[in-house]
């Protein structure tokens, strides 16, 4: 009995224009084929799948024919239950969509089209150019600018196009931009007529030029836009002033490195997305539990006999309750203490154990929270548990026995370094192509360091506070701005705050 063979439309890039029905069979799929323009961001989604790449860009060779590309499907659907693939754009629009759902067809394959959001419309839409506009232009025509060079005879009717008086969008035209606008022209489109050339469009790189006919491919050449780009002709490109958005972002255009391990990266990689920049992760650590796991197994066999238990970090918060589900307990167990949580995100993340925190320090370091425990309790002879870092700064420890606690601290997790992508991101700092590098804890600083080197070349260095921003100095990098308040929050107003002040 064959499988399925799901047809679906990537979008145009931008990971969030991915349609639901999309999402669902990529988490699904037993097979994925895809093209080269698909977000890596998008291919990941399929996390169980057998991954084929079948891509090409323009002016590369195939990595294989359309046929070959066909007859691959039938092949998968003999052996899988759900084949996925997985088409840049829309399926059947510019997308030979139609051509694979043929010979679907022809085999007695099963197959579902998923339509997804078209890079014809939707990067328009994302440089403030509408396609269709009240009293501008109430038609749009989808046109290949790119034909195939063995039909005998073009298909465009360049004529047709010229009086047509609504918008046109090219696909697949910026190397051909000269020659089709003289076309254009030579059938009676005004060569002043506005027009717009969009590359990467809903990516964070995305640049838009805009000219008129007579002037665009050289403004294009001189911008050295290159593909994928979609290219306009119309007078809609007239509102672009007055309604681009995206690239107006406090961050747009920003190449910033993530360095956080990769389990924490997420959140604040999406959150620089949604400010405008293209994020680089370097999952620079990965953290991992003890290689003696025995301390904090008896730390928390005896959870009764301590007073307060401070919580240094997110990390130590999970592998904490970690502890706690394999001894077959949970936030009961903490019913005779009370909890120290330093740091915001450390507090949040005991929240989603069920725990409010009974002491957050308003310092969210090591310093603040001896203070603070001080202040807010008699010290002498209170029993401390601290499920803390392997290798983690003594100054919390000692403190609080310098204050006269009886502390047991016990190693909860270690960091050790991941460097994926380590070599590449080397690459781009050498070249310039980095604006910013991003750090979180010491521990990155120094993987950081170990894996790609400590000259930042052009690239500006953020910190999210002064115990990370020691240990950049440790190891020999600068620092060029520091959160005022140590948390990712915090750091993301410090990175608005370092470019938007440039803006000024």
């Amino acid at each position: 009995m064959s499988g399925t063979v799901y047809l679906v439309g990537a979008g145009p890039g931008d990971p969030g224009l991915l349609t639901v029905r999309a999402g669902e069979l990529l988490a699904r799929a037993d097979v994925l084929v895809y093209d080269a323009l698909v977000s890596p961001a998008i291919v990941e989604r399929a996390a169980k799948a057998e991954r084929i790449y079948a891509g090409k860009r323009g002016g590369t060779r195939n990595v294989m024919t359309q046929e070959e590309i066909s007859r691959l499907l039938v092949d998968l659907a003999a052996k899988h239950e759900t084949v996925v693939r997985l088409k840049g754009g829309d399926p059947f629009v510019f997308g030979r969509g139609g051509e694979e759902a043929l010979e679907l067809a022809r085999a007695g394959v099963p197959f579902e089209v998923v339509p997804g959001v078209t890079a014809g419309v939707a990067a328009p839409a994302y440089a403030g150019i509408p396609v269709t506009h009240r009293g501008i232009s109430t038609g749009v025509t989808l046109v290949t600018g790119h034909e195939d060079p063995e039909k005998p005879e073009a298909g465009i009717d360049w004529g047709a196009l010229a009086r047509t008086g609504g918008t046109l969008v090219f696909y697949m035209s910026v190397g051909r931009m000269e020659e089709n606008f003289a076309r254009l022209m030579e059938a009676g489109r005004p060569p002043g007529t506005p027009a717009a050339a969009i590359e990467w469009g809903t990516y964070p790189r995305q640049r838009t030029v805009t000219g008129t006919l007579s002037s665009l491919p050289a403004r294009a050449r001189e911008a050295a836009l290159g593909a994928p780009s979609i290219v306009l002709v119309g007078e809609v490109v007239a509102l672009r002033g007055e309604l681009a958005w995206w690239e107006r972002r406090p961050l747009s255009g920003r190449r910033i490195v993530v360095t956080r391990a990769r389990a924490q990266a997420s959140a604040f990689a999406a959150a620089l997305e949604a400010l405008g920049a293209e994020v680089v992760q370097l999952p620079a650590i990965r953290v991992e539990p003890p290689e003696d796991e025995a301390p904090l197994r008896q730390a928390v066999a005896c959870l009764d006999s301590f007073a307060w238990i401070v919580l240094t970090s997110a990390n130590g918060v999970g592998r904490f309750f970690a502890a706690l589900r394999e001894a077959g307990r949970d936030a009961r167990a903490l019913a005779h203490a009370k909890v120290c949580a330093i740091g915001t995100s450390t507090a949040a993340e005991l929240e989603k154990h069920g725990i409010h925190a009974d002491l957050v320090p308003p310092e969210f370091n090591a310093e603040g929270a001896v203070d603070a425990l001080a202040a807010a309790v008699d010290l002498n002879g209170t029993r401390v548990l601290i499920p803390a870092a392997e290798a983690a700064r003594p100054v919390l420890a000692d403190g609080l026995r310098a204050r006269g606690a009886e502390v047991t601290e016990v190693v909860a997790y270690r960091t050790v370094q991941d460097g994926a992508g380590a070599s590449e991101v080397r690459r781009r700092v050498e070249a310039g192509e980095i604006d910013l590098l991003t750090f979180t804890a010491g521990s990155t600083a120094k993987s950081f360091a170990a894996l790609v080197g400590t000259d930042a070349g052009a690239a500006r260095v953020a910190s999210i506070g002064p115990v990370t921003s020691a240990a950049l100095r440790e190891v020999g990098m600068r620092v060029d701005v520091e959160a005022k308040e140590a948390t990712i929050d915090g750091l993301l107003r410090a990175i608005r705050g370092l470019y938007e002040g440039d803006a000024e």
